[in-house]
């Protein structure tokens, strides 16, 4: 699961960018609206987390423009603005949903699950491939019903792998569902993260089997 979090307060960004790093999502942070509006147009996000109060303008009048563009991915708002009007006004803008600070991570979790749920949402809530089901809302695998424990790393890369299974997945889209846009990637970085997955899944009898597509990316078949 990659984000956009819009978050102008940086000990708040800083700290939930850790502790949603921790539940295997990739985040985008930036501390302004124009900036926010540059990285939707580059990339593709699950879904975006979005502050009101910006250096730059509202977080709400933010959403109008996203979805005349064409972007639809689901938009949660984070505010200390939690009265019911200050709710109404957010959903009525076009939110999926509006969150009052402070909050629990899992609470933030399991409305980003909800979200993702629906009809609009980006990511399928079960994928079966071979002999393994992939809860990518959850981002846990099983093989056989027995759960397989993946580092954080190579469980994104088989989620998006699994999505797109059978067809070739570009290199770039696997590094853009691992890394964020800040991050460093060393040239064989990607290439380590699979070697090490494919023997996992050899190891564990998952039933498919992860191809390298030379010079163009990966493809997930199964056996």
């Amino acid at each position: 699961m990659r984000i956009l979090l819009v978050e102008d307060e940086k000990e708040m960004a800083e700290a939930l960018s850790t502790a949603l790093g921790k539940q295997g999502v990739v985040i985008d942070h930036t501390m302004c609206l124009a900036d926010a509006a540059e990285l939707t147009r580059q990339n593709t996000y699950d879904a975006i987390l979005l502050d009101r109060r910006l250096p730059d303008g509202e977080g709400l009048d933010f959403i109008p423009k996203l979805r005349r563009s064409g972007i639809e991915t689901p938009i949660i708002v984070l505010t200390a603005h939690n009265e019911p009007s200050e709710r109404v006004t957010g959903l009525d803008t076009g939110a999926d949903d509006y969150l009052g600070k402070p909050f629990l991570v899992e609470e933030l979790m399991a409305r980003l699950r909800a979200v993702l749920r629906r009809p609009a949402g980006l990511i399928e809530p079960q994928i079966v491939t071979g002999r393994m089901v992939i809860d990518p809302l959850h981002l846990s695998v099983a093989v056989e019903a027995t759960p397989l424990e993946l580092p954080r790393r190579e469980l994104l890369v088989l989620v998006t792998l699994a999505k797109r299974r059978g067809r070739t997945v570009l290199r770039s889209v696997l590094e853009a569902a691992v890394y964020n846009y800040e991050e460093e990637i060393q040239s064989n970085a990607l290439d380590a993260h699979i070697s090490r997955l494919r023997k996992r899944l050899l190891d564990a009898g998952a039933g498919v089997t992860i191809h390298n597509i030379r010079g163009v990316g990966y493809l997930l078949k199964e056996d």
